[in-house]
């Protein structure tokens, strides 16, 4: 709490004026609405200081001494907007590895350690428009860490090592960024209103992100970095005469470069009508309704912001009386008139409603839309509106570094430094007759792009009731490697292919054996290559495609199943929680990658086995086989003597992104007729990533089909 002191008097104060004004008990008011709210005092932000140096550099300097503290940051033109299209993610990982990648003198690890010992931190980030790097520190260590800021800003290293890492982190979000339903409608509903492949709505693919090198990261730090295109603010406890001297000998030598100008963005909006995300996975839809809206400059600005929020914008607005309230129709509901700084934002109405209520919700906002012309607001309403929304504002604004960032906003932007006052008075002057006027002229029904991504096998009412359906595919592209190896897989077996194979269902039993094994349960001890002590694990597979895997992990039991029905993980105590779709699909390869499967369709002709020639395997030259099926392709290094699979290889998906997967098998072993490697030796991408090593194996287990539900127990039976 700041000031305490200072709080108590006040609150001492207002309670003797309180008593001393106090009505007579025959004058008291009845009811609250008799109470009368004195206008608001004055809005008078502390103004930072601002400081044009010769070369174009600007600076803020905001004078805080209530703790020691000095916080900073500088806010460089040049954002994600002006990537390539085919490199879209430089940015998101220029704003990570300019950090992690240290400088020419010190890692990005020295520098944690560095600044850990110091409780500062210093971070890197990039987003649309900009790039920034700021500090937080004690005011005593601010000469330290501020020469951490400095030789990131001039001898950044970007090395290849973080970028790889980085890489791999941004390959593990493209994987799971179809998991969140919510996720899933912001982004697919942003296509819908910009385009595409308009720079605001494009998202980044592992291609895009494979595509950037160190040398882009360079390139991008010398173009951008420039003292003409970066504002910097200062704000903490510290003597504005000093730090200006000292942001001067640290920034004003520098040349200024050239000018970041705003690219110049084309809107492409698609056609207004109905876009289907279909997910089979979900109990519930989310909605967005979409058109392109305005910019902050627009002089409607104000009565937009009164409107938006009268109209959806909290729990009294309509949008939320009459659908969520009074109707029950959603869990959450809102939205209006999209504005941004220096382009066009999205208008956007939101509806989180149960599957069967979809299309009634849709409508619903649809007549809340044909209300506003029958009905239009109060002025009781928009006084409520107002009133909301200026009650809320100083809060937004009540410390220094809020104001500060704010005015630093106005510069980037080229607003006028007094917007912040201009806003209340601006929204002040907003009359009903204003409201009424800027509804029809941005919210227009028959514009709307409505986007749904939710199950409609479960729609209480078709979603083609209300128009055409567009279809939106939100698959994934793979990686560039496994797209030109899928692309290449045979189409057809070939003699000696097909050879090669006999030889190893042969070895392992023959096809009678195999094809009579319908279940197999195998545990085993896990052991990563980082080390630690064994993971005991059971797993129960029921061919073609059922899997639960009983995990001993030191805070219990987790259970993992896949099967058409469900996929879910759970854990001792805690809800079964679904798989993320890219999960269960590679758990399910996981099945049919099997080595008993494969060999249980020697003979099926949706599988092909294909001789690739040959290839050393220690002493062995082993014969290559190319194995493909309905949801596999793998490959085979098979002792052509024995015909016994030496090595598997496969492209997966992993935590961090797609890798190649390999797999050496040792220590053959006959379990019941049955011959099968006792000892799994994997990889990723080349690097030991863990061993397997089988303890006990059961062929045709009975297995309780209540093993895959949900309500199982947590040991498998």
């Amino acid at each position: 709490m700041k000031q305490p002191g200072r709080i108590m008097l006040l609150v001492i104060g207002l309670a003797a004026c309180i008593g001393s004004a106090a009505p007579p008990a025959a004058a008291q008011v009845s009811s609250w609405q008799q109470i009368q709210v004195p206008p608001l005092p004055a809005f008078k932000p502390q103004e930072p200081k601002r400081i044009k140096l010769p070369n174009g550099l600007v600076i803020f300097l905001q004078e805080d001494h209530e703790l020691p503290l000095i916080d900073g940051v500088v806010r460089i033109r040049g954002g994600s907007r002006s990537e390539p299209a085919n490199k879209v993610g430089l940015v998101d990982l220029y704003g990570e590895v300019w950090r992690t990648g240290g400088t020419k003198n010190q890692t990005g690890d020295q520098l944690d350690d560095f600044l850990e010992i110091r409780a500062a931190k210093v971070e890197t980030d990039g987003i649309a428009d900009s790039t920034t790097i700021s500090w937080s520190c004690l005011k005593g260590d601010f000469t330290d860490v501020f020469k951490v800021v400095s030789g990131l800003l001039r001898e950044p290293e970007f090395r290849a090592d973080k970028l790889d890492l980085a890489q791999k982190e941004y390959f593990d979000s493209i994987s799971r960024r179809n998991d969140e339903p919510g996720e899933i409608a912001s982004r697919e509903s942003t296509k819908l209103a910009y385009g595409p492949r308009n720079p605001y709505a494009r998202v980044a693919e592992y291609a895009t992100v494979a595509a950037v090198t160190r040398e882009d990261l360079v390139a991008w730090h010398k173009r951008y970095v420039q003292p003409n295109n970066m504002i910097v603010g200062v704000v903490g406890d510290f003597d504005s005469v000093q730090m200006e001297a000292t942001l001067r000998e640290a920034f004003g030598a520098l040349p200024a470069g050239p000018p970041a100008d705003a690219p110049d963005i084309k809107f492409d909006p698609s056609k207004p009508g109905y876009y289907l995300v279909s997910k089979a996975d979900v109990n519930q839809s989310s909605i967005r309704m979409v058109e392109l809206g305005t910019t902050r400059r627009n002089p409607d600005y104000y009565a937009i912001q009164v409107f938006n929020e009268a109209f959806g914008g909290g729990f009294s607005s309509r949008l939320f009386r009459n659908i969520r309230t009074l109707k029950g129709l959603a869990y959450g509901v809102g939205g209006g008139i999209g504005t941004a700084f220096d382009h066009s934002g999205i208008t956007r109405l939101s509806v989180g409603t149960k599957s069967a209520s979809t299309v009634e919700s849709i409508q619903a906002i649809y007549d809340e839309i044909d209300n506003l012309a029958k009905n239009p607001f109060s002025t009781e309403e928009i006084q409520q509106a107002k009133d909301s929304i200026l009650n809320s504002f100083v809060f937004n604004f009540d410390s220094p570094d809020k104001v500060l960032r704010e005015r630093m906003a106005y510069e980037f932007y080229g607003y006028p430094p007094d917007f912040l006052e201009q806003f209340r008075a601006g929204v002040e002057k907003v009359t009903p007759e204003d409201v009424a006027r800027v509804a029809p002229k941005y919210l227009h029904k028959d514009q709307l792009a409505v986007l749904v991504v939710g199950n409609p096998a479960e729609f209480g009412k078709a979603l083609t009731s209300l128009g055409p359906v567009n279809n939106v595919d939100i698959a994934i592209p793979p990686p560039p490697g496994a797209s030109a190896e899928a692309g290449a897989k045979p189409t057809a077996s070939n003699p000696e292919g097909l050879a090669t194979a006999a030889k190893v269902v042969a070895a392992m039993g023959g096809e009678a054996r195999l094809k009579s094994v319908k279940a197999i349960r195998v545990d085993s001890n896990m052991t990563e290559a980082s080390g630690g002590a064994a993971t005991l694990l059971q797993a129960t597979i029921v061919f073609p495609d059922h899997l639960r895997a009983n995990i001993q992990t030191p805070q219990g039991m987790l259970v993992l199943v896949v099967s058409p029905e469900a996929s879910f993980m759970s854990a001792e105590g805690m809800e079964a929680r679904d798989l993320p779709a890219a999960q269960k699909k590679e758990t399910m390869e996981q099945i049919k990658r099997d080595p008993v499967y494969l060999g249980q369709h020697l003979h099926d002709p949706s599988f092909v086995f294909a001789a690739a020639g040959s290839e050393k395997i220690g002493d062995i030259d082993a014969a290559v086989v190319d194995v493909s099926g309905p949801g596999v392709t793998i490959r085979w290094y098979v002792d052509p003597q024995r015909g016994r699979i030496l090595r598997e290889t496969y492209q997966a998906m992993g935590r961090s992104g797609p890798f190649l997967g390999e797999t050496d098998f040792e220590q053959w072993e006959t379990h019941d007729g049955l011959t099968l490697p006792r000892i799994h030796r994997n990889k990723q991408d080349g690097k030991d990533s863990s061993v397997a090593e089988t303890t006990a194996m059961q062929l045709n287990p009975a297995v309780d089909s209540k093993l895959f539900e949900k309500g199982a127990a947590a040991a498998a039976k």
